[in-house]
């Protein structure tokens, strides 16, 4: 576990992985909360944090894991 987490503080995954948070997670919050976006619902802050919350683990873990992958041949 040491070396995932050692890999997912990596300048260059943070970096990529924010992209892919900010892209995602901005499709996500329109499509989950476009009522309160282009209308008058209430915008759930909680879940505008997790919509950009989980894409940024996914990628964060997803390169890491293959960073590792990638190093042990």
């Amino acid at each position: 576990m040491a070396p995932l987490l050692r890999c997912v503080a990596h300048t260059h995954i943070i970096h990529n992985a924010t992209k892919v948070a900010l892209v995602v997670g901005t499709i996500l919050n329109l499509i989950n909360q476009g009522g309160a976006v282009f209308g008058n619902d209430t915008i759930s802050w909680p879940h505008v944090f997790l919509n950009y919350l989980v894409p940024y683990c996914v990628a964060s873990y997803s390169a890491a894991k293959n960073e590792l992958r990638r190093n042990e041949d």
